[in-house]
């Protein structure tokens, strides 16, 4: 085995060097393709597909790394990758020239060509481009995997993107329908009167979640800042200042594990809206999932995995005590207090800290038996407020907020409030985080005095809400992690 793989390095090594021997000889003969800076492309693959029977006998220019080529004595064929897809080229001497088609043909798989020539078809009817010009763009000094046993092996695929992308089509269209999913959610908000506007990544204070943040040091001024956790409290800064409808599209940082769903760094949205509540925010997340469904996959019925999601219904409303009554059959109306909340816990051999509530209690049994059937569009709604420091309470009911979790495939979707503008209620919650830091949970939240000042200007009544996008966009892709719908995620280095 070992004697194998050396045999093979060696393969490959003789290889690399008739790349770099062809470069060079390119170089020598005043044919460096890296000093070509541009390039006019008129047309792209799938576009030439498409409009054929107009575009038959006109002249075109494409460009593409060529994946295949097979050379017949003085007449070829190659095949050019674009970012629509790929399209053939027939490449004879006598039509681009004898010089040009002796360079042609020491060409290898992987290089960027410019092809000029006009529209034909086959005579096996494959639609192709005539070449009477072929240009070496960029040239290609490492080797491509095997083109049909593909590029499988998931690290390298992440590692590498790059050659992921030239390989792997479907994985080209996942990333073009991210691009989709975020240019609808725009086109939508936009739509509805809302801006975008962007907020600091680097904060001294990094609040409005749950989660621990990265840490890092600011020479210039020798402060210690985090990177932002969440996208709110600046955002409700300006709704303070009159800004009725903002939201934005961002990365935010949590110091947390690597698994499926999860990413240190991911892309949040969030939106905040004066004069609604969690109900206008309910409206909006139907109206929205329906749109971006329809403009991303054409469908308002989204398949992932088994399960097939029909967004054309009216999205399920239901509380989290009711929820946790209907999957756990455990009325928590029933229980009025910590201790009893934490005898039920011991008996179905549910984990909980000492500083935990009843509260807190209720939600790790509503993640233990009711999450994984939610796969219907589902708003999970009246939070305790244990769980809830930034939420306005319920009215009726002080000792839950007026708060919805939205659920898909048994996955949190998004989550949404009636935020809390009572300065002195958001104070005494901080008060309460304060302790919970004091206690050991790294999670909680600091004090943030300058919005608690904002909050005392006086912020109007407001709906808010936070879409994970990576979670929507392996939704509408029916991608299986998260790494799937992310260009570059994090991964261990390989030095350590």
């Amino acid at each position: 085995m070992a004697q194998n793989n050396q045999a093979a390095e060696q393969d490959l090594n003789q290889l690399l060097k008739v790349r770099h021997d062809k470069l060079k000889d390119l170089q020598e003969h005043g044919k460096d393709p890296f000093q070509i800076t541009k390039y006019d492309v008129t047309s792209h693959s799938q576009e030439i597909k498409d409009n054929y029977s107009s575009m038959e006998g006109k002249e075109v220019t494409v460009a593409g790394r060529m994946m295949f080529k097979r050379v017949m004595g003085k007449a070829s064929f190659c095949n050019v990758q674009d970012l629509q897809g790929n399209i053939q080229a027939y490449v004879a001497r006598d039509s681009i020239g004898e010089e040009s088609y002796k360079d042609f043909k020491k060409y290898d798989v992987g290089d960027i060509l410019g092809i000029k020539g006009e529209v034909f078809k086959t005579k096996t009817g494959e639609i192709s481009v005539h070449a009477h010009e072929v240009a070496l763009l960029s040239k290609s000094l490492q080797i491509l995997p095997e083109k049909f046993h593909g590029l499988t092996d998931t690290d390298i695929r992440y590692r590498q993107r790059y050659v992921d992308l030239i390989m792997n089509n479907e994985v080209k269209d996942t990333f073009i329908k991210r691009s989709r999913v975020i240019s609808s959610i725009r086109r939508y908000l936009d739509g509805q009167g809302f801006m975008e506007v962007e907020t600091p990544m680097l904060v001294s204070n990094a609040g409005g979640a749950a989660a621990r943040p990265f840490e890092t040091h600011f020479n210039a001024l020798d402060e210690d800042l985090k990177l932002r956790i969440s996208l709110e409290l600046y955002l409700k800064r300006l709704i303070v200042g009159g800004m009725e409808r903002v939201y934005e599209i961002g990365r935010v940082f949590r110091n947390e594990g690597l698994d499926t769903r999860h990413n240190p760094e991911f892309t949040l949205m969030e939106l905040y809206q004066a004069y609604t509540d969690y109900h206008g925010m309910m409206d909006l997340t139907e109206n929205l999932y329906r749109y971006v469904a329809k403009e991303v996959t054409g469908s308002e019925i989204l398949t992932y995995g088994e399960h097939e999601m029909d967004l054309s219904k009216p999205f399920e409303r239901i509380t989290m005590v009711d929820a946790v009554k209907k999957y756990a059959n455990i009325d928590f109306n029933e229980i009025h207090t910590t201790e009893e909340a934490k005898k039920l816990a011991d008996e179905h051999h549910i984990e909980y800290e000492e500083r935990h509530k009843k509260g807190d209690i209720l939600s790790m049994f509503f993640e233990q038996y009711a999450e994984e059937h939610l796969i219907q569009p589902t708003f999970v709604m009246d939070h305790p407020i244990e769980i809830s420091p930034l939420t306005k309470k319920k009215p009726d009911n002080p000792e839950y907020v007026e708060r919805f979790e939205f659920f898909m495939n048994g996955w949190e979707m998004a989550n949404a409030y009636s935020e809390l503008n009572d300065p002195v209620d958001q104070q005494e919650r901080f008060a309460a985080q304060e302790a919970l830091l004091s206690a050991g949970d790294e999670e909680a939240n600091h004090t943030d005095e300058d919005f608690l000042n904002a909050l005392r200007i006086g912020m109007p009544p407001t709906g808010g809400i936070g879409f994970g996008i990576d979670r929507m966009v392996m939704m509408m892709t029916n991608s299986q992690a998260i790494r799937d719908v992310l260009l570059f995620p994090t991964l261990k280095n390989l030095d350590k």
